[in-house]
């Protein structure tokens, strides 16, 4: 007899898993030969925001500390990525406003390289910050970061010779495409699933908790947050990137603190803790606010027209928002993660009533 506990049957859920991750291939590849590409662009998109969501969710929901400055992690992510992936010719025609730094025109390296350099760099800028700030506890995390964020963003309209200041990057080169996305997508859902269930993902969450009982048992409850802030930084960095080159043009304007008040929602309403969440989030968020930009256009009904009101999308958007806060305030997801056993349970309870009735 099997010793493991009902419903547990691992080779059944590696199946699944194959078969999942089967099924979203051939749709990628069913995607890129039938869809447009506005709507190949928001599939990007989902899976963009997923992993910087899922970068947020790692600092804020999974560890417990407030962080406003993911913009500035995505900016710096962006720039550092497309500098790399840019070529000399571009770069030399593209400063006009000051000449580019001359150390700068002959670096140039493959995209992968650019993504882990970006998100690498993110996660340096991010350490900085967090070790004089997370000594300070509270909520000091949230004000300095909102400060670091801002920071960078008048770095990078003011450093010109580096990063053509306030006319930003074009002509990116687009190497964000689905399987890139969805690639890093299942890469980074691997990787944060792999360290919430190891040992180090039980003191994560033994920090958030209570720190106080944390520090008792000999927890380094500050190296411990160091840590986790970082390793959030790091996909904020790699998310940046991405966007970049999907979008193929940024600017400093881009990297407002809407961008962080966008990646809140996501987590928001998907699940604070959640790995599950951050996805379903970013679904339900992207698709939606895409969605709800028909209310912004001039709408005919018959002799009368209604002209369209600019920015009502995020005011529906936000009553949204407000509704699932009041009547689901812990997210879709909770915190609680799907699996293969929670759906082979609920299967199983559903065709047991079923029979009985």
């Amino acid at each position: 007899m099997s010793t493991l506990p009902e419903n547990k049957n691992p080779v059944r859920d590696n199946a699944m898993t194959v078969v999942a991750t089967a099924l979203l291939a051939a749709f990628l590849w069913w995607a890129e030969g039938h869809l447009d590409g506005y709507k190949i662009r928001i599939i990007n998109l989902i899976a963009i925001n997923a992993i910087l969501g899922l970068s947020l969710n790692l600092i804020y929901g999974m560890a417990g500390m407030f962080s406003l400055g993911h913009a500035g992690f995505m900016a710096i992510g962006a720039y550092v990525s497309a500098l790399l992936i840019l070529t000399p010719e571009q770069k030399t025609a593209m400063w006009i406003l000051d000449p580019i730094a001359p150390w700068l025109t002959g670096i140039h390296a493959p995209f992968l390289v650019s993504l882990l350099a970006a998100g690498l760099l993110a996660a340096l800028f991010g350490w900085l910050v967090a070790l004089p700030v997370l000594r300070l506890g509270g909520d000091y995390l949230g004000i300095a970061t909102l400060g670091f964020s801002e920071i960078i963003r008048i770095l990078i309209t003011n450093l010109t010779p580096i990063t053509n200041g306030p006319l930003g990057l074009k002509g990116i080169p687009s190497h964000t495409s689905l399987w890139m996305s969805y690639g890093c997508l299942i890469a980074a859902l691997a990787c944060v699933a792999r360290l919430m269930r190891s040992n180090f993902g039980n003191v994560i969450r033994a920090v958030r908790d209570d720190e106080i009982a944390a520090k008792t048992m000999g927890i380094n409850t500050y190296s411990t947050r160091v840590l986790a802030f970082t390793m959030g930084c790091f996909g904020g960095g790699v998310g940046g990137a991405l966007m970049g080159n999907l979008i193929t043009t940024i600017d400093p304007k881009m990297f407002m603190i809407t961008q962080t008040y966008s990646l809140l929602m996501i987590i928001v309403v998907g699940g604070l803790g959640s790995i599950t969440g951050s996805v379903v989030g970013s679904i339900l968020v992207t698709t939606m606010l895409e969605w709800l930009r028909f209310v912004e256009n001039p709408v005919t009904i018959g002799s009368l027209e209604i002209p369209g009101i600019p920015g009502m999308r995020m005011v529906i958007f936000s009553v949204l928002l407000i509704a699932v806060i009041i009547f689901r305030r812990e997210g879709i997801m909770g915190m609680s993660e799907f699996s293969w056993d929670r759906l082979f349970s609920y299967r199983n309870r559903v065709t047991r009533g079923g029979g009985a009735s």
